[in-house]
């Protein structure tokens, strides 16, 4: 059998699809009614673009045009009788369009006819439809079949037979649910691939469109507990929506790179999308699960302590290593500004406003590093001058992702150096595309592993286990999400967090205080929480931080009562009004507040803060 497929997602253990065909030549002009896989043949040269902009992003493999080239479906266009020439053009047309470590993956549909079991007839005509097509896929040169959109079990089983009595090309065989985790024949999806996994060539079971990643992500669950093939997802940008006559997929690419690295984290190890994707959600969600990928399968450096050092260097305690660890120990409320350094280097601006805000009583200026991978002034320079110029401390956000193990000392051997003290780590954002689209990440570690490096350097000892001669003195801070998608894993890095080391956390921005609560309530423990807090400005500033901002969470009826102000003056008025009416539900339960700057407004955030 050929294995390429499985060779290299062996070698990978992380594989990525294309997105969609027809949603592309849709944006282009071509209209519903026309037959997709004619265009084959007859425009190759906009098939042959589209492929080649999902080449372009990275993915491990594309999908030929080739969805619905059997004889039967064409036949319904007059066309049954070039099936052979359209399916070979289809996957020639990919192949062409790869590169050579990449591999195509035939497309092929359902029949749409109902299979069963009890119609021999037409179980042995569909069979020979499936074989036609699957044997001109693996002669024009596929090297792994895509059987997807499959919703009746019966008939994926039939198409499967077909393929291992005409060629030898292992198998992806997708099906599709509705929200029921069901099949529209009633299924339970979980029965349905327990029962295609029984076949030999096919390599990764799954599934693909119908639904959203958010509704797919509970069903895919299902599946991992019935399979013992890796798992294959591909849905939809969401549930499809008529506006102005045209039917539209809602979901951003970044909203899609955030649920495909729920999907990984869930056991998927084939990634891609289907109807309403396109280029921009595909490098979206490739650039937000490779590094995950990489970090994950990294080999975290052993830290050895030498008993003997151990016992001699004791961590300073929390209350001598800053004034804003001194509050936090002695149970003070404490309310930090955060303020992103600026993109370029002048800095007379953001003084002004630390200053600002330590007159009006801040305790401390939150600085955030790459904030959304982006590129700005260095945090550590920009916390260094704020110290320095303002006389007020600073919180040092810390992120995983630009430094390996080395530049990581480094930078925290430097940051004990300057005098700076209170640090908040991070696993940062993935790279995005935008204005640097080819930037790396490294994440050689995880915020909960350089939590432990920082734990260690506390005490003397280096990441080698060799003696520093003196301990680091730097107060350790966390973040957490209390409205997470997945909340048990969230109380599980939690908690692993607090084992690590840290002395604090900082939430992402709340905005529904009983998921906070039942955050705090289920994850227990002493550790101060802060909770941030997200002044909106806008109804557009609130619908961006429900949309587009990964694991922040804004409730319907903020969003209604911010669409129903008529003047940006109101607006702030009721983004500041929303902000201190959280602030009084959760003030008795949280260590203090971390309040966002709206495109660096501080005044919106002092007001809000009560300051």
């Amino acid at each position: 059998m050929n294995r390429i497929f499985t060779q290299k997602l062996n070698k990978n253990g992380l594989l990525f699809g294309d997105g969609a065909m027809g949603t592309m030549l849709y944006s282009r002009g071509v209209f519903v009614n026309t037959c997709f896989e004619h265009l084959n043949v007859s425009r190759p040269e906009l098939v042959r673009q589209v492929h080649e902009e999902y080449a372009a992003t990275g993915v491990d493999f594309v999908k030929s045009n080739t969805f619905g080239a059997n004889r039967l479906k064409l036949s319904r266009y007059g066309l049954g009788e070039q099936t052979e020439q359209i399916v070979s053009a289809g996957v020639k047309l990919a192949r062409e369009s790869c590169r050579p470590d990449m591999m195509t993956a035939a497309s092929i549909g359902p029949l749409g006819v109902d299979i069963g079991s009890y119609d021999k007839a037409l179980r042995a005509k569909a069979a020979e439809v499936f074989a036609e097509q699957v044997k001109i896929s693996a002669d024009a040169g596929a090297d792994v079949l895509l059987f997807e959109t499959f919703s009746n079990c019966d008939e994926l089983i039939c198409a499967i037979e077909a393929a291992s009595a005409s060629c030898d090309l292992e198998i992806i065989a997708h099906m599709t649910i509705n929200d029921s985790t069901e099949t529209d024949y009633g299924s339970r999806i979980d029965e349905s691939m327990r029962c295609v996994c029984r076949y030999e060539n096919v390599a990764a079971v799954g599934l693909n469109c119908s639904t959203g990643p958010a509704a797919m992500l509970e069903s895919i669950e299902l599946v991992r507990g019935a399979v013992n093939k890796p798992l294959s997802v591909q849905p939809n940008a969401g549930y499809p929506r008529n506006v102005d006559g045209r039917t539209l997929y809602m979901c951003t690419p970044e909203y899609m790179a955030e649920y495909a690295k729920r999907f990984y984290e869930k056991g998927a190890q084939v990634i891609g999308g289907c109807c309403g994707t396109t280029p921009e959600h595909i490098a979206a969600i490739i650039n937000a699960v490779r590094p995950i990928k990489k970090s994950v399968t990294y080999k975290q450096p052993a830290i050895k302590i030498p008993a003997e050092l151990a016992e001699r260097l004791e961590p300073a305690p929390l209350e001598t290593k800053s004034q804003f660890g001194a509050k936090l120990a002695a149970g003070e409320k404490v309310i930090s500004i955060e303020v992103s350094p600026p993109r370029g280097f002048e800095l007379s601006a953001l003084i002004e406003k630390a200053k600002l805000c330590k007159d009006r009583g801040a305790c401390t200026i939150n600085i955030p590093d790459g904030p959304r991978a982006s590129s700005r002034l260095s945090a550590m320079v920009t916390a260094l001058m704020i110290e320095q110029q303002c006389g007020i401390e600073t919180i040092l956000h810390f992120c995983c992702r630009d430094r390996n193990i080395i530049g990581m000392q480094s930078d925290l051997l430097g940051i004990q150096a300057t005098g700076l003290r209170n640090m908040l780590i991070v696993t940062g954002d993935p790279p995005k595309l935008g204005d640097f689209p080819d930037a790396t990440a490294v994440f050689d570690l995880d915020s909960i592993a350089l939590i432990k490096v920082i734990r260690e350097l506390n005490r003397g000892i280096d990441i080698a286990g060799k003696s520093l001669g003196r301990r680091l003195e730097l107060v350790i801070g966390a973040g957490a999400n209390p409205a997470a998608a997945e909340p048990e894993r969230e109380i599980q890095r939690y908690r692993q967090k607090i084992d690590a080391g840290a002395e604090y956390f900082v939430t992402q921005p709340v905005f529904d205080d009983e998921s906070l609560l039942r955050f705090l309530d289920a994850a227990g423990g002493s550790v101060p929480v802060i909770a941030g807090i997200w002044p909106f400005s806008s109804l557009k500033n609130a619908e961006f931080m429900a949309n587009e901002v990964p694991g922040v969470s804004v409730p319907e009826r903020l969003l209604e009562r911010m669409s129903k102000l008529k003047s940006r003056e109101d607006a702030i008025k009721t983004g500041i009004d929303i902000s201190r009416e959280m602030i009084s539900r959760i003030e008795d339960t949280v260590a203090g507040f971390a309040v966002s700057a709206p495109f660096g407004n501080v005044n919106i955030a002092l007001e809000a803060a009560g300051l």
